[in-house]
């Protein structure tokens, strides 16, 4: 969707009633998504739903939220789903004058430490006296995300003493399935959704300090004056929301094999009536 319409009569009538020159409900939208697995669902169902309506509908996958929100505030992508309190929170802060929230899509993102259920232990408070139980090692993943920089600080605040070893998430998954595959204890950083939180049976530790930061939500974000200029995409938009153990399912069925595309149409097909209830809304 191309944001502004080099057309005199369109730009002087946007300026008359103080809203951006956006063209008007046009019917090619660009979505923008990071390809991480708790969003590229959201962007596969959204896209599908957006067809159903006869949008044309392109995506376009980025590497880095600061590449991402700069193709979203200059007008390269029309939407994109995004955590703006956050994961992607000093981006949205950077950008929050230039960019308005559309409407929530999903909510409970969720990063923390967790053990498998069959442990003793239930919360952060209980790591120090049972850190021999887990060799005095939590298992990390990659240094300078978000959870490894919380779980940081968690380790400190709750004194454990134990060593936050930093890696890779394959590395963290591996060493979760070795472990529980012999009934071992063990503590690792995770997040839900995940297709881990459904293949193995966990649980976050209890954090009563709240180091951690609380349950997030998803929202669908555009450019300022994205929803006065384009009603019905908006409404369409804001029908559109998907709970997170359905994500969660989804990013399940793509470790085991399927594509995203796949898995989008098996969950589609499944939910064909909730679909239906979304794309009853009056189109202009």
């Amino acid at each position: 969707m191309r944001k502004f319409i080099n057309v005199l009569g369109a730009t002087a009538l946007a300026a008359t009633l103080a809203i951006p020159a956006f063209a008007q409900d046009e019917k090619t939208i660009t979505i923008g998504t990071m390809g991480w697995e708790d969003l590229t669902p959201i962007t596969g169902i959204t896209k599908k739903v957006l067809e159903d309506k006869g949008y044309t509908v392109e995506v376009e996958e980025f590497s880095e939220w600061g590449i991402a929100f700069a193709a979203l505030t200059n007008g390269d992508v029309d939407i994109m789903a995004s955590q703006t309190d956050y994961v992607a929170h000093d981006y949205w802060v950077k950008n929050m004058d230039k960019l308005e929230k559309i409407s929530p899509v999903s909510h409970g993102l969720y990063q923390a430490i967790a053990v498998p259920s069959y442990v003793t232990i239930n919360s952060m408070d209980e790591l120090a006296a049972s850190k021999d139980m887990f060799g005095g090692k939590i298992i990390g993943i990659e240094p300078g995300s978000g959870l490894m920089r919380d779980a940081a600080a968690a380790v400190e605040a709750y004194g454990t003493g134990i060593e936050l070893v930093e890696g890779s998430t394959a590395a963290m998954t591996a060493a979760l399935d070795s472990a529980m595959s012999r009934s071992e204890p063990i503590a690792v950083t995770v997040w839900e959704p995940s297709w881990m939180m459904q293949k193995y049976d966990v649980k976050f530790l209890a954090d009563p300090k709240g180091v951690f930061p609380a349950a997030q939500s998803y929202y669908f974000i555009g450019t300022k004056g994205f929803s006065q200029a384009n009603p019905a995409l908006r409404e369409q938009l804001a029908s559109i929301y998907v709970p997170l153990d359905d994500i969660t399912a989804i990013n399940g069925a793509m470790n085991a094999g399927k594509t995203m595309e796949e898995a989008v149409a098996d969950w589609t097909a499944a939910h064909a009536d909730l679909i239906s209830r979304w794309e009853a809304i009056k189109s202009e």
